[in-house]
């Protein structure tokens, strides 16, 4: 896909991270995977995210990453394929220019490995990632690696496929001065955890979408409550808001990493075998599955 072309893709509608499937020896099952990522494509996402955040990409290795990709690529049909990419320049390099051999449409270059860097190292990586691809590239801003205006100003000008901005930073004064500074040089795409509780404010400041994990197990709910927000629909979005998203933030909360792990039992509960999550992660309880049996509810394969 040509990198204008997957700019576009990114602001035409809502985005989501699929799960990476495991079976019960932890390694990836790639039959389950698909019939997942089969089933999402049929409800309008405008790109899927193979081996992001919630696909649990900080737990496989640099083999697998690929892997996932061409499976994701094979049964998503005509719905574009990101991968995510990262940890050091030089393994990011490597992932970027084997996923792009796997058939990725572009990549997400998640947050570097463990340290602090500064601007200029920053900025260094992700040239030299965008340098070694002729994909479409999108940054995500969170944690250790939070670019300032400045500095994507000058990746912009220097790597004509740097198209995409992410923010999981939840910081909206940084936000809303990228997008002023920026302009229609990016796509802006919300990535706070659990995106669609910080939708609306992520709207006011010049983002047109989201990467919507509970897309996951209630696609059709994500897509509903998204076309609402587009709309200007306050009140639908509320009542989406009360009803499903803040009950799911509470089991979200309950423990660090639920914002995979609780995805991902979502997963399960619609009955696709995903398996567990990969440690460092932990999965739900008895008790924390039973209250996401109960949230999620009527809307059983929906």
């Amino acid at each position: 896909m040509k990198t204008e072309d997957l700019k576009h893709v990114l602001g035409a509608g809502l985005l989501s991270f699929p799960v990476t499937h495991f079976d019960a020896e932890g390694d990836f099952n790639a039959a389950s995977y698909a019939e997942h990522v089969g089933w999402l494509s049929g409800f309008g996402a405008a790109a899927l995210f193979a081996a992001g955040g919630t696909g649990e990409f900080f737990s496989l290795a640099p083999e697998e990453i690929p892997q996932v990709v061409r499976v994701a690529k094979e049964a998503a049909g005509k719905t574009p394929i990101v991968s995510g990419c990262g940890y050091g320049t030089t393994m990011a390099v490597s992932i970027a220019r084997a996923v792009e051999k796997a058939g990725a449409d572009g990549i997400l270059l998640l947050p570097h490995y463990l340290i602090d860097a500064p601007q200029e190292g920053l900025y260094r990586h992700v040239k030299a990632v965008c340098q070694a691809t002729g994909m479409g590239v999108m940054v995500y801003n969170r944690d250790n690696s939070v670019l300032q205006a400045d500095t994507l100003a000058r990746l912009c000008d220097e790597c004509p496929n740097l198209v995409g901005f992410k923010d999981g930073t939840g910081d909206i004064g940084l936000v809303r001065q990228v997008t002023a500074k920026m302009g229609d040089r990016l796509t802006y795409l919300g990535g706070m955890p659990t995106a669609e509780l910080f939708a609306e404010a992520y709207l006011g400041a010049g983002f047109t979408t989201y990467s919507s994990a509970v897309f996951n197990f209630v696609p059709a709910l994500a897509m509903e409550f998204y076309t609402a927000l587009r709309a200007g629909e306050r009140a639908k979005c509320e009542a989406i808001l009360l009803d499903f998203f803040y009950p799911f933030m509470a089991i979200r909360n309950r423990a660090k990493g639920y914002a995979v792990s609780a995805v991902k039992a979502g997963v399960r509960l619609q009955g696709f075998d995903a398996g567990p999550v990969r440690p460092p992660l932990s999965d739900l309880t008895a008790e924390e599955t039973a209250m996401m049996e109960a949230l999620i509810g009527r809307r059983k394969r929906r």
